[in-house]
């Protein structure tokens, strides 16, 4: 019986996923330092770049959109420099494209 308490408490075999699976289902990650490129996430299947360039034009500085082919979830946002593309992050950010996605800002890795 001593192995039953030795379980006792734990979770049951097969109900937490392995750390690897975890670790694979974890979001693209950003980075916090400051750059002239935003990385976007969370976009819905039907975000096109002339609706995030409607967006993102409204910011001084705005450059392009960059959407990533075969993936309709991300996309990249370019301006002429950190302090512009940082203004647009603050003002976006969670900002819902639609009622289900808010889109998730952080600045592209260098």
């Amino acid at each position: 019986s001593s192995g039953i308490n030795a379980e006792y408490g734990a979770a049951p075999p097969g109900m937490q996923p392995p750390p690897s699976a975890a670790a694979a289902r974890q979001p693209i990650k950003g980075s916090g330092v400051p750059h002239k490129i935003l990385f976007l996430q969370n976009l819905p299947q039907e975000t096109t770049e002339m609706m995030l360039t409607m967006l993102f034009e409204q910011f001084p500085g705005f450059k392009e959109t960059r959407l990533v082919p075969g993936r309709h979830d991300i996309a990249f946002v370019e301006f002429n420099s950190d302090t512009e593309a940082a203004q647009a992050k603050t003002a976006l950010n969670h900002f819902k494209i639609t009622p289900t996605n808010a889109m998730q800002i952080t600045f592209a890795n260098k």
